[in-house]
């Protein structure tokens, strides 16, 4: 613990040199006009960077140095009590040194607490994609289940959805749909929701009354910031063409919706939702960069295979990871074997328990492996 806290007060005091020097470097360039608005912009991003680095270190090396502090103040008391002193002394020595002990048990505990492996995604906005899967129509109208209870719950936590794809299916439910969720910690709790999600309901078409099963697929992307991941304009193709649905006459006259392929990994991303090509074009491009980034992030958690020994299940979006029993009223997390009869609450938005049990179990997990 000692080596981890010892390098993160000289990233600390490292972060303190950048940002100072950082600061004068910019004033320099505001006052150049060869610098360009886009570097003008990259360079603020990168001290909003280092500025927040240094901010999320400020209370642990607070607290560290306090707890060194401590840690010379009972070998000074020490050395003080190993030489001849009267009782009374003795006495007050004695009583000093247990309550510098227990100081030391609760900044130990913070300091835990704190070095415990988190997600550093955590306080991150996020993109949400949520597919049907087997189940035909159903599955869609299933889909658009789940996109009502993200919804609900983004309203009562004061997060903001932002639509920026759909697709609906003839029975009116949803083949795709594609949303960012900003606010605080919402990457946090609906990281658990990527994988497959299962219904079991007697479907609105059923006339016999029989249950039928259906799935619809959810995968959590990390909305990246632009000094994440960098993409050449090189390596995009972009394309442009009517948008189809909903729309009236503009939609008829203009090529509104684009579609944007990244060469090097293959990955295409449409969207068509705004009238302008513009709009458009900047929604398909917050998708594809969530969609590189995560390949990116899994390509390293496999090389790192110990880092998954610290997740809620293997994180695969083909794993099952939720059932939602409607004749039970029952919404099981396969992943920690949490139940819950609360099926109603639970597509209204009325999620809180169900990632407070996923997080407590996250926590654990990471406990375990350290």
């Amino acid at each position: 613990m000692y080596e981890q806290l010892e390098k993160l007060v000289a990233r600390y005091q490292e972060l303190e040199q950048l940002l100072a020097s950082h600061a004068a470097l910019h004033l320099d360039k505001s006052n150049r006009p060869d610098v360009t608005g886009h570097e003008q912009i990259v360079d603020r991003q990168l001290y909003n960077k280092l500025a927040k680095e240094l901010s999320d270190s400020k209370l642990v090396v607070s607290l560290y140095r306090e707890y060194k502090n401590l840690l010379k103040e009972i070998v000074d008391l020490k050395v003080v009590m190993s030489g001849k002193h009267d009782q009374d002394f003795m006495e007050l020595a004695q009583a000093e040194q247990k309550t510098l002990a227990k100081k030391k048990n609760v900044l130990q505990q913070k300091l835990d607490k704190i070095l415990a492996p988190e997600d550093k995604d955590a306080g991150r906005d996020c993109i949400v994609e949520i597919r049907q899967g087997t189940g035909g129509d159903e599955a869609g109208l299933f889909a658009a289940v789940l996109y009502r209870m993200y919804s609900k719950y983004a309203d009562n936590k004061g997060w903001v959805i932002e639509p920026m794809y759909s697709s609906v299916n003839e029975a009116g439910g949803i083949k795709e749909i594609v949303f960012s969720v900003k606010g605080k910690d919402s990457f946090r709790c609906l990281k658990f929701e990527s994988g497959v999600h299962r219904v079991q309901r007697v479907p609105t078409t059923e006339s016999q009354g029989r249950i039928h099963t259906s799935t619809a697929t959810v995968a959590v992307l990390v909305e990246p910031e632009e000094i994440d991941l960098v993409i050449e304009p090189k390596d995009l193709r972009i394309d442009t063409y009517r948008s189809s649905g909903p729309g009236g006459q503009h939609m008829q006259k203009t090529d509104s919706a684009v579609r944007i392929t990244h060469i090097p990994t293959g990955t295409v991303v449409a969207c068509q939702d705004e009238r302008s090509q513009i709009k458009n074009k900047a929604k398909a491009m917050r998708v594809l960069r969530a969609r590189i980034l995560e390949v990116k992030i899994e390509a390293e958690a496999k090389r790192l295979s110990s880092a998954r020994k610290t997740q809620i299940g293997t994180g695969d979006r083909s794993e099952k990871i939720r059932t939602y029993n409607f004749p039970d009223r029952r919404v099981t997390d396969h992943r920690i074997n949490f139940t819950s009869h609360q099926l109603e609450g639970i597509l209204e938005g009325q999620m809180d328990e169900l990632f407070e049990a996923l997080l407590k179990a996250e926590s654990e997990t990471r406990a375990l492996s350290r």
